[in-house]
């Protein structure tokens, strides 16, 4: 019962996030903006990951992050593994194409790629700090697995709701929305030792401190501005397409 209690808060915390990016890009924006090439890069080298472990049984004990082992590269290499088996690898690579993609129309391509590397390299150093650093079992990833990551990233885009302009009903809600993010991850952390959520307290600390120093470059606006000629909306409209039959 409790490891149902446990996915299914998880999840729920990563339901709120996603939530609070699509309301940061607009939901009415989605199909006119330009395919997200850096976030389907990123999620083909996460399929490549679990392709690997399909095809390799040694996968996993060469690229996890298990202490015990030696090699500078397990951090990073950890990430693409997926463990928890058919269902949390799905779910691994479903979460990080969406919140991926919800990142980059805002972040853009190279910012979106910082932040989802400082989810993988910043969450050790932080915890080190605070003397929790030996708190392995609580890692979100237990030596592999993409989740901490994403979890992250998908902070990061809480926190720019957060600080979004503007006044109104809507935007209190919105403000509403992006303050339960790192809430609910502190409460899951405190409750429950759930590592998902204190990695988003830590993104969504960086995200605010980067959407300050970064708004100058920041254009979330610019495939509404200039439409591309590739959007979500042909992309789905090709894929929807059915051959006509013949009379």
């Amino acid at each position: 019962m409790g490891a149902v209690v446990f996915n299914v808060t998880t999840a729920g915390l990563m339901v709120l996030m996603f939530k609070a990016g699509l309301a940061l890009i607009g939901e009415g924006t989605v199909g006119r903006r330009r395919l997200p090439w850096t976030a389907i890069g990123l999620t083909a080298v996460a399929l490549g990951g679990v392709l690997t472990q399909l095809c390799w049984s040694g996968a996993m004990d060469a690229f996890d992050s298990d202490p015990a082992k030696s090699g500078w590269w397990r951090v990073i290499t950890s990430v693409f593994m997926q463990n928890g088996g058919i269902g949390g690898a799905t779910w691994n690579i479903a979460t990080l194409a969406v919140i991926a993609a919800l990142a980059e129309w805002f972040w853009g391509g190279p910012l979106m790629l910082g932040l989802f590397a400082a989810g993988i390299l910043l969450p050790q150093h932080i915890d080190a700090l605070f003397g929790s650093s030996d708190r392995t079992d609580t890692d979100p990833r237990n030596f592999a697995g993409s989740s901490g990551a994403t979890y992250f990233l998908a902070a990061t885009l809480a926190a720019a709701l957060l600080l979004r302009a503007g006044t109104g009903k809507a935007v209190r809600t919105d403000r509403l929305l992006a303050l339960a993010a790192p809430v609910a991850g502190l409460a899951l952390w405190f409750a429950q030792s759930n590592g998902h959520g204190l990695v988003t307290a830590y993104g969504f600390a960086l995200g605010a401190l980067v959407r300050v120093l970064a708004a100058p470059v920041i254009r979330p606006d610019r495939d509404l501005q200039q439409p591309p000629r590739t959007t979500m909306a042909s992309l789905a409209a090709v894929v929807g397409r059915r051959p006509r039959q013949a009379d």
